[in-house]
């Protein structure tokens, strides 16, 4: 199991409606975009939040939230949710608010063009 597919699931019941919202595979794990950008994301059983530099302190104060250092160095703007701070609705809904909130308010993005097979 790459990633925990009963969180995929939870992910994809809130999300349901959702025009602009496309699950994809990366980081060894399944990641939500939002009119192309990267909104959310699961990898392992960790929660993947994509809160903004704005609302980062705050949420990092939270507990089971920690600094998403996937590349060795804190990502600001990105935390890591332990299952435990999800594991109520109203816990996991705080926090795909949040991601939703802020990536809203990113501009446009234009989708990537495929790659051509050659």
């Amino acid at each position: 199991m790459a990633y925990d597919e009963g969180l995929a699931q939870r992910l994809e019941d809130y999300f349901e409606g959702e025009p602009e919202v496309k699950a994809k595979k990366m980081f060894g794990g399944l990641c939500f975009m939002v009119s192309n950008h990267m909104c959310c994301g699961i990898v392992k059983d960790t929660l993947m939040t994509r809160v903004g530099p704005d609302n980062y302190e705050e949420c990092l104060a939270k507990k089971y939230a920690k600094e998403m250092d996937f590349t060795g160095k804190a990502m600001k703007g990105m935390i890591y949710v332990s299952p435990e701070g999800f594991e109520e609705d109203a816990d996991l809904e705080y926090w795909l608010a949040t991601c939703l909130d802020f990536v809203r308010s990113l501009p446009p993005k234009k989708p990537k063009k495929a790659k051509q097979a050659k």
